[in-house]
Formats: C-alpha cells, sequence, structure tokens
C-alpha cells in the first residue's frame, strides 16, 4: 500500500499530521510520535499578544498586550503562563528539527496585521519547514463587518507569505459566510494550503459564583461531519493542499476525510487520550479498508466523494437538509 501524500509541497510518508498541541514541547514525546507513524509534527502556537507582550516588555519593563485597558490585562495569561516564550520557541524549532526527520511546521496564531507577523521570517530561520497562520477570533464589537474582518486575515496572510519562502497553511474558522471564496482568496493572497476547522472553545456559565467558566472538552467523531462538508465543497476549486482538524478518531475517519479532499490529516484529541501508539492502529486501519476497496494507493481515492461530480451543489445541499427534516415522524 502506498500512503505517501504531498501536504503544501511537503513529501509526506503517509497523511496522519500531529496537529498544534503539548506534544511538541517535549523532543523525547516528538520522537516517540515520529517513531509510531506521524508523517509531520504541528507545533503549539506561539500567540500575537504574546509576542507584543514581550516586546513591550523589553522597552516599558511591563507585561501588557497591545492595545489593551488596564481592566483587559488580566483577561490575559501572564508572561509565566506561556509554556515557550518566543526565545524558547525558536530554540525548540531547532531541537525538534535536530531530532526529527519528519517535518516540523510552527504555529503563529494572531488575528490582525502587526509586528508580530515578523516572527515568521524568524521561524524560517530556525528550520521550520511550513507555517501554520491560526487566524483565530471572535469578533463582539457589532460595528465591525465581515467584510473588515476578512480584509485583516487577508492582509495578515500577504504579510507573512510575501516574507518568506517556505509554505503557509491558513488555519479556518467554518464561520465565515462563503468559506469556498474565501479559501480562494487565502490562496490569491499566497496561502499554499487550507486547514479546516478551528475549534472554537466554548466557555460555560457558573450559576453559584456568576462567573464565566472556560472548558476544554476533546473532541469525538461527531466534530468531524462539519470537516467533511467543506472539505468536498472545497476540494474541487482549491489548488492548494486541504488539511482536516477536529473529529479524527478512527481509521474510518481518516478515510472520509480523504475521501473529501484532505491531503493531511491532524490529530490530537485521540493521541492526548491514547498515546502515540494508536498511530499505528490508524495506519494498520486505512491500509486495511483501502485493500478491502481495491486501493492500492491513497491518491487514487482522494476527492473521490468530493461535490465535482454533482452538477448542482448548493441544490444537492438544499435537497438533503429539507429530506433529513422530513424524516422525522412523531
Amino acid at each position: 500500500m502506498k500512503l505517501a501524500t504531498t501536504y503544501l509541497g511537503l513529501k509526506l510518508k503517509n497523511p496522519l499530521i500531529v496537529g498544534a498541541s503539548p506534544f511538541s514541547d517535549s523532543v523525547h514525546a516528538a520522537c516517540q510520535l515520529q517513531d509510531a507513524g506521524a508523517a509531520a509534527l504541528v507545533m503549539r502556537s506561539l500567540f500575537e499578544e504574546q509576542i507584543d507582550a514581550e516586546q513591550r516588555a523589553l522597552i516599558h519593563h511591563i507585561e501588557s498586550p497591545a492595545e489593551s485597558t488596564s481592566e483587559a490585562t488580566s483577561f490575559f495569561p501572564s508572561f509565566e503562563e506561556y509554556q515557550l516564550t518566543p526565545d524558547l520557541y525558536l530554540k525548540q524549532i531547532e531541537h525538534l528539527k535536530n531530532s526529527l526527520t519528519i517535518p516540523v511546521i510552527a504555529s503563529l496564531n494572531g488575528c490582525r496585521p502587526g509586528g508580530w507577523t515578523d516572527y515568521a521570517q524568524k521561524f524560517a530561520a530556525a528550520g521550520a519547514d511550513a507555517i501554520e497562520l491560526n487566524l483565530y477570533q471572535l469578533v463582539t464589537n457589532p460595528e465591525i463587518s465581515g467584510d473588515e474582518v476578512e480584509a485583516d486575515m487577508l492582509e495578515t496572510v500577504r504579510r507573512v507569505a510575501s516574507s518568506v519562502k517556505i509554505p503557509i497553511a491558513v488555519k479556518l474558522s467554518a464561520f465565515h459566510t462563503s468559506p469556498a471564496q474565501f479559501a480562494l482568496a487565502l490562496e490569491e493572497a499566497g496561502a499554499a494550503g487550507v486547514v479546516v476547522f478551528n475549534r472554537f472553545y466554548q466557555s460555560d456559565l457558573n450559576t453559584d459564583e456568576m462567573e464565566v467558566q472556560p472548558q476544554l472538552k476533546l473532541s469525538d467523531s461527531s466534530e468531524l461531519l462539519l470537516r467533511l462538508r467543506w472539505l468536498a465543497i472545497l476540494s474541487p476549486h482549491v489548488r492548494g493542499s486541504l488539511a482536516a482538524t477536529g473529529g479524527v478518531h478512527s481509521s474510518d475517519d481518516v478515510a472520509k476525510a480523504i475521501l473529501s479532499g484532505a491531503h493531511g490529516v491532524q490529530l490530537v484529541s485521540v493521541l492526548l487520550k491514547h498515546g502515540p501508539r494508536v498511530l499505528s492502529t490508524l495506519l494498520n486501519g486505512l491500509q486495511h479498508w483501502m485493500g478491502e476497496h481495491s486501493y492500492t494507493d491513497v491518491n487514487e481515492f482522494r476527492g473521490a466523494m468530493n461535490l465535482k461530480r454533482c452538477p448542482d451543489p448548493a441544490g444537492f445541499e438544499r435537497a438533503n437538509y429539507m429530506r433529513i427534516l422530513q424524516s422525522w415522524r412523531v
């Protein structure tokens, strides 16, 4: 069975990529993942606010997020809470590159154009094979339009992509008005690939303490469905790479993502739950599935179930929506 794939122009031995997570903090853990079958590793994010805080601290001897009020300062993690300082992050890229043979993808996390994007050049100089640009944000200001948000994102991608020679992947939210159009705009801005989708972490309310209660829950396979739909929609149109992240927990999930058009499949929650050895289980399961369906190469079935063959994709989605609603009886 040939499991090799190309993602962001990088030759991978198989489609399984360790997504942005604490695993990158330990060279030993990263080596275990590589030995178990991981084809690439995405580092945890270095944040815009973290970079700005360090730069401001050097100038003013303070540790406050850029453009924050004194009250808002308390919302952000203190400098000591970040697992890696910007300087240590660059050193960790070097340590990982010296210890691994698989590609190392650095992650830069921000939401608007700014000096923090200069770290893309530092990532490249430290040896990163690619950069995953995570544009996570939740817009709460009603005076900011969706067009303004996307314009800032595109400008950020242009700045980063034009400053380095290594490929850039953009990790997207599912909550754009037209993700397909925006994915094409990202390619025009210089992105070599798109990662679908960012997980929005939902806070709960503590009704006893009357406080907002942040919480982190690991994904399950039900989250994959949204990714499959948009991979199938994007796959016929984008020229670059596509990666799925969120909800991949079985070899069948991996096959579904590739059938929908994914070049790479990112894993985090399943690794946190079961450890590096689950990679071997997923790869063996994928090979077994390929054998059952007479495939000898992952490239043979990539995108086989995308919407390229559908004459009216929007009508197809609308019809399925109506059919599902009509299926319930009481």
